[in-house]
């Protein structure tokens, strides 16, 4: 049986990820593929445990090394016990972020040292990486705009302030630079089809997907 390939989608707040990460599986099974759709933090039992630690309260509940510490202890059993199990069955797995905001809100954003959260990736989960990661990029304002047009409420990271939110992209643009073959950047701003057919787009050229018309 072929292993199932590991797909993530990142970028920051209101890019839609979570949108875009349902219309990917949808299309992937449509296409003949298994195909399952998973969130960090978050994935697995004592992933979501974490979760509510890590997005529930004020801004400054925890401080950077905190943070990166709990998150990897979410993805270490989210891996574990969720997504390498399903890619050694042939399932893809499409998930709602994964290591990749770690270093954009942890070491761009919050200002740990870089080498440091890949050595903690490293002790974690050793060479494990996505297949592929599609980050949707959109400008600060706009996605800052869209979650406060979405809800109300607010997790601990969408309360950050606007300077947070821009070396959080600048972040996610310097990982897609840094590892062009894993990492392909789509434009965000369009609507959500569009950016859809840009994301099938990519899987396509980059895994060889051929998606239903």
């Amino acid at each position: 049986m072929a292993r199932g390939r590991f797909i993530t989608l990142e970028g920051g707040e209101g890019a839609g990820k979570s949108t875009q990460t349902g219309l990917l599986v949808a299309a992937l099974v449509a296409a003949g593929i298994a195909a399952e759709r998973t969130r960090e933090p978050g994935g697995s039992r004592g992933a979501e445990d974490i979760r509510g630690l890590l997005l529930e309260g004020d801004a400054e509940r925890w401080d950077a090394v905190s943070e990166a510490l709990l998150l990897y202890a979410a993805r270490r059993d989210h891996v574990v016990r969720l997504i390498q199990p399903a890619l050694a069955a042939g399932t893809w797995i499409v998930s709602d972020r994964f290591a990749d905001s770690t270093l954009a809100y942890q070491g761009y954003g919050r200002g740990l040292p870089l080498a440091d959260l890949h050595e903690l990736h490293r002790f974690a989960l050793g060479e494990f990486r996505p297949d592929l990661t599609v980050i949707l990029d959109l400008p600060v304002a706009e996605g800052l705009g869209r979650i406060g047009r979405r809800s109300m409420l607010s997790d601990r990271f969408e309360q950050l302030d606007r300077e947070f939110h821009q070396r959080l992209r600048d972040g996610f643009l310097a990982i897609a630079r840094g590892d062009p073959a894993r990492c392909v950047v789509i434009d965000a701003r369009p609507d959500c089809d569009s950016v859809h057919r840009a994301i099938r787009a990519a899987v396509g050229a980059r895994l060889g997907v051929a998606f239903a018309a």
